[in-house]
């Protein structure tokens, strides 16, 4: 029968104890990790060691065997899944276009400040009374004051509701430019990251190294890039990999972000979709076509029309109004420099045709009824966007929380396996114990009488 060392079994156990204590350092790993943002938990990953072959006469049968020589940690491998990856981005982008455009839309109502006391809706009417208490009191000069600085009152609300939904619209796009913008801008940064990742983590893997804290990083990267729209990424094989952003209204349309260790972000194209936080700002601030834009030109709209007709009411340039509208709606100087001189009346200075005219402008379809359709309009389409945002941001949790199922560590389970690790460790030790004791029986003791 084929010889086998004494020496063999203690590098067995030795084989266990190594392996016991990778995976008991792996645990450590996990819990020290509990709560670092995007770390995945990791597990090593065992599997026997290659079996000791023994010759024919191995066994009592005379046939040949393998002899098991223990146990080998084959790799520390992160637990994710890249399916829950893909959905969680895109996820995440439909979040980000929501969100930006519900915060642009939701400013822009709070400039308007309607229902309220200082809302254009309440200056008109406002407005529309004074030139009704003139009607009454067409020789009054208080009527006539009123109705003057009233106008001016509104002209004035006008010029600030524009101006604040103007200023949310800047700020809006250049919030976009911002991100976008090379090389400084977060797009162009986690890019250069990426492709710094890419490079380290392929030439770990040529030699067969699994980076995964690199790994979780670029990971990370990732997230925060479909946040900011549509990515496609393609794994190249060799550890690095392929981003792009893909344009959501022209199927196979693409943006390179990073191909390999080479940044290929050069800024925004002049015109494209990106989806995500990009297309949403792009829809809600873009200078020519986004919905603040939009609001704008309903605006300017109905302040050139109520500056139309009452001047048609009044036979005279009550109002001036340049462009844009909204922001230079004013009383005519001579007007607002002598407010007495206004006349309630053509038909002499008791007469008040020119005030029963503009007081019958109270309700008009273009002036009160336009302003009423658009903060109707903004109103709803303020709550679309909420919702949107309320649905995105509820799918968005669900996925992240099946992730997190999968790749969050959990302390219990950690500390189960700990004792679990902890024992495999001690009887790998009392198997070596045991071996060093025959040994030395062997070694040390055989022959001596009595033993």
């Amino acid at each position: 029968m084929s010889q086998v060392s004494s020496f063999f079994g203690l590098q067995t156990s030795l084989r266990g104890l190594l392996a016991q204590q990778r995976m008991l350092d792996t645990t450590g790993h996990n819990i020290a990790n509990a709560n670092t943002a995007g770390y995945t938990r990791q597990q090593a990953v065992l599997q026997a060691s290659p079996a000791l072959e023994i010759a024919a006469g191995g066994v009592a049968s005379g046939a040949p065997a393998h002899l098991g020589s223990g146990v080998d940690v084959q790799t520390f491998k992160r637990v994710r899944d890249g399916f829950t990856d893909i959905q969680y981005r895109a996820q995440n982008s439909l979040l980000g276009n929501a969100t930006a455009q519900a915060d642009a839309l939701d400013q822009a109502q709070s400039a308007l400040a309607e229902p309220g006391e200082d809302g254009i809706n309440a200056q008109l009417q406002a407005f529309w009374d004074a030139w009704s208490d003139l009607s009454n009191s067409p020789t009054d000069p208080a009527a006539k004051q009123a109705v003057v600085e009233q106008a001016q009152s509104l002209g004035d609300a006008f010029s600030a509701v524009r101006s604040q939904i103007g200023s949310v619209a800047t700020q809006t796009y250049a919030k976009y430019q911002d991100l976008t913008s090379v090389p400084n801008g977060d797009i162009a940064q986690a890019a250069k990251e990426i492709a710094s990742l890419n490079t380290t983590i392929s030439r770990a893997t040529v030699v067969g190294d699994v980076p995964n804290d690199l790994l979780d990083r670029r990971d990370q990267l990732l997230d925060q890039l479909s946040g900011y729209g549509q990515i496609s990424v393609t794994d190249k094989g060799d550890g690095s990999i392929e981003v792009a952003f893909m344009d959501t209204q022209s199927a196979g349309t693409s943006y390179d972000i990073v191909k390999g260790g080479t940044v290929s972000w050069t800024g925004a194209p002049a015109s494209w979709s990106p989806g995500g936080q990009l297309g949403g700002l792009l829809a809600a601030g873009d200078p020519a076509t986004g919905t603040l834009n939009s609001y704008l030109t309903a605006l300017d709209g109905v302040a050139g029309q109520l500056a139309s007709l009452v001047n048609t009411a009044t036979g005279t340039s009550f109002f001036t109004v340049g462009t844009p509208a909204a922001a230079t709606l004013q009383v005519t100087p001579a007007i607002l420099a002598a407010p007495t001189s206004l006349a309630a009346g053509t038909g002499g200075a008791a007469s008040n045709d020119i005030a029963l005219k503009v007081q019958a402008l109270r309700g008009n379809a273009t002036v009160d009824g336009a302003y009423q359709a658009f903060v109707a309009r903004v109103g709803s389409e303020v709550r679309a966007a909420e919702r949107t945002q309320t649905n995105s941001q509820a799918l968005v949790d669900n996925v992240a929380d099946r992730r997190a199922s999968i790749s969050g560590v959990v302390l219990d389970e950690e500390m189960t396996n700990m004792i679990s690790f902890q024992r495999g460790y001690k009887a790998s030790a009392r198997a070596m114990s045991t071996m060093d004791d025959l040994l030395d029986v062997l070694i040390n003791r055989t022959g001596r009488v009595g033993l």
